[in-house]
């Protein structure tokens, strides 16, 4: 029987030999995930025996991983904005340059009353959630076109206990019933329309490294020929659906800022601005609809 020493050994090894950057830190990470012991306990009963099950669980998982598995797929689960996530093969695993894009949400709306958000291409539902974490009075409706994303988005709601100021509909952007009956309600106008959609171009997708090519879902991946399919689509049709003096935010990649915020622009938005993420790197565009008294103008 193997001690837990002898089993992270093992586990090392195995992901050292695939070439995993970070082997030792995703070992340790399976482990704690397989056995519930966390660093401290390890230290003091390293020698102790694991249990065979378990032993043969993680050796199984960590072989996932060398073939390149996100670990976050194989622990289900993904911290974000300093909330658990459920993660599956289904969504896009969140991201820490994410958080940049849910800060300047939080930001705008720190003093709007009870305000209402619209989370487009809302795949686990992290963005909507974390926002509705931070801001108590807050609501609003994520969209996906992936049923399955969906599951996980509620599944989300219902851990971080705000299931009845989240609703989530089946959508292909705005087309969804959800849409097509409530476009004319008040209801639809959103004091902020929040969006990563998919903005990879579909040639360089097959450039992405392992974790991301093979295991995210590819429809939350291609952003069409040039990346900016979603851009201008969402764009063209949110105008609608959000309040005089609303928001719309988007994330972005490194080297967008330029081309969304001329999108942006010429839909009509002002106060348009490119934020960067904690690298440096452009990574929101952001831009407000006219209020009321500037539509008139």
């Amino acid at each position: 029987m193997k001690t837990f020493e002898s089993l992270f050994r093992e586990g090392c090894l195995i992901l050292e030999t695939a070439g995993i950057e970070e082997a030792r830190l995703d070992a340790w990470l399976l482990l704690e995930y397989v056995t519930g012991k966390n660093r401290a306990w390890y230290f003091a009963h390293s020698d102790e025996p694991v249990q065979e099950e378990d032993a043969r669980q993680y050796k199984e998982l960590c072989r996932k991983r060398s073939v390149h598995t996100p670990l976050q797929h194989l622990t289900q689960s993904a911290c974000f904005m300093g909330y658990d996530f459920y993660v599956d093969e289904n969504v896009l695993v969140p991201r820490q340059d994410t958080e940049t894009l849910v800060e300047e949400a939080l930001k705008l709306l720190k003093d709007q009353p009870a305000p209402s958000v619209l989370d487009m291409c809302t795949g686990s539902g992290c963005i909507l959630l974390s926002i509705l974490k931070e801001i108590p009075d807050a609501g609003g409706v994520g969209a996906d076109l992936s049923e399955a994303a969906l599951k996980v988005a509620e599944k989300n709601a219902e851990r971080l206990q705000v299931q009845d100021r989240a609703f989530f509909t089946h959508s292909d952007l705005f087309s969804g019933e959800y849409f097509t009956q409530n476009s004319s309600k008040k209801q639809t106008e959103y004091d902020m329309l929040i969006s990563n959609p998919p903005y990879i171009a579909t040639e360089e997708i097959q450039k992405l490294m392992e974790e991301v090519r093979l295991h995210d879902p590819y429809m939350a991946l291609d952003g069409k020929e040039d990346g900016l399919y979603f851009y201008r689509s969402i764009t063209a049709q949110c105008s609608r659906y959000l309040k005089p003096g609303g928001w719309l935010l988007y994330e972005i990649g490194y080297d967008q800022g330029a081309s969304v915020s001329d999108i942006m622009k010429k839909a009509g938005f002002v106060h348009v601005t490119v934020k960067k993420d904690l690298a440096g790197l452009d990574r929101v565009v952001l831009g407000q609809k006219k209020k009321r008294e500037e539509q008139n103008v």
